[in-house]
């Protein structure tokens, strides 16, 4: 990653020409399918990859090879779940099925993996996203008949509520979420003669089967949307789940809290345990800034509950980037974004420059912080701004 000063360099920057990240084997985006590797497809998939070139295209730079796994919990995995979603959606248009059976699932999913990888992407997708044959299918879901779908799901109150979502408010008002999981419940609970407004009949066993059954309710939408329209929907909605979630692991904190205990008796010992401790947090991946906000209020709730209450943060001077991978220090805007490629600077991202926020130290009764907790100041809610205020940084190495 590119840094001059204290400032992430732009990787247009006139002052500057950042070194690219093996560029000779990045496909051009203008040209999908032309690869480092021709895909060996098996033939036996029924899925139309032609109505979705440029998705599958911006998933191969997304989670191209080095950075996957990464940018996996951001980036990389909600869009290759988005384009999976628009590849059956689409398909259903000639199909009438909203799922693939078993079989041809696992032909298209090796397909998939054949023509991202040709383009460069990891071919370890599978395993960073949790992708199996199965996530193509209905899974418990009683429902994939496009007509039997739209026979029981109140469709058009669906598509209006969904068809164009606002990111900024869709995560706190849920006006396209709560019309997807009433739809999923209707058709969930279709055997049951249940309808879903009978949400005390719903047995936990059903859960399981509503949340199948959401899959099948967006591919449905990606039906009705073209691609490009669908990815903004299909994106815009994840990032609402990825954004209420810290993804770090956290190492086990009693040699921290050791050092950090007994009223901190040797700042200089304290504030090394907890660069130690933040080092390791480093390693694991790039995350938002909201993302931010719940680690840092998560692993605060960890100290305290060590008996560490006085702000470590403020007194070693941890800041939001700090939880986020580092070599310059990097979060990601809490809006759906995507990587780039071109020739001169190679795979490149947008970053948030509100990053240098110091940390907020939680009290002892604080929860982690919500993205619609309105009396959240700092890096703030999602905002438009949040996504266009960042830089373009270019990766050399991060060995």
């Amino acid at each position: 990653m590119e840094k001059k000063g204290d400032a992430l360099l732009p990787a247009d920057s006139p002052n500057e020409e950042p070194q690219p990240f093996l560029p000779f084997l990045a496909p051009s985006p203008l040209a999908p399918f032309t690869n480092k590797s021709v895909p060996r497809l098996s033939g036996l998939c029924t899925l139309n990859f032609s109505a979705a070139e440029s998705m599958m295209s911006m998933t191969a730079i997304d989670c191209w090879d080095f950075f996957a796994p990464f940018l996996a919990n951001v980036i990389c995995c909600p869009q290759l779940e988005a384009t999976l979603a628009i590849l059956v959606g689409q398909s259903s248009k000639d199909t009438g099925m909203l799922a693939l059976d078993g079989t041809h699932a696992k032909h298209c999913l090796s397909d998939v993996d054949q023509i991202l990888v040709g383009q460069g992407a990891s071919n370890d997708l599978q395993k960073i996203c949790s992708i199996l044959p199965s996530n193509l299918t209905e899974a418990s879901c009683p429902v994939k008949d496009v007509n039997d779908f739209e026979n029981i799901v109140d469709s058009s109150k669906l598509l209006e509520a969904c068809e164009k979502i606002d990111p900024v408010n869709e995560c706190c008002s849920q006006i396209c979420q709560n019309a997807i999981s009433e739809a999923a419940r209707n058709i969930a609970l279709k055997d049951y003669g249940l309808s879903s407004t009978d949400v005390s009949h719903v047995l936990p066993e059903h859960s399981s089967r509503i949340d199948d059954c959401k899959i099948i309710v967006l591919r449905w939408l990606t039906s009705k949307l073209d691609p490009s329209s669908a990815k903004k929907v299909l994106r815009g909605l994840s990032n609402c789940n990825v954004n209420k979630v810290c993804p770090l692991v956290f190492p086990d904190i009693k040699g921290f809290a050791k050092d950090c205990g007994n009223e901190i008796s040797n700042q200089t010992a304290c504030c090394n345990a907890m660069e130690s401790y933040v080092s390791h947090l480093q390693k694991q991946s790039f995350i938002t800034n909201l993302q931010a906000l719940d680690c840092a209020a998560l692993l605060g709730m960890k100290l305290h509950k060590s008996n560490i209450t006085r702000n470590i943060y403020g007194l070693c001077h941890i800041t939001l980037k700090d939880f986020s991978l580092q070599e310059s220090g990097c979060l990601l805007p809490s809006l759906p974004s995507d990587a780039t490629f071109d020739k001169s600077s190679g795979i490149s991202f947008l970053c948030d420059l509100n990053d240098n926020i110091a940390a907020p130290w939680p009290s002892t009764t604080q929860l982690p912080s919500s993205s619609c907790n309105k009396t959240i100041k700092l890096p703030a809610l999602p905002a438009a701004t949040s996504a266009q205020s960042g830089s373009w940084t270019s990766f050399s190495d991060l060995n």
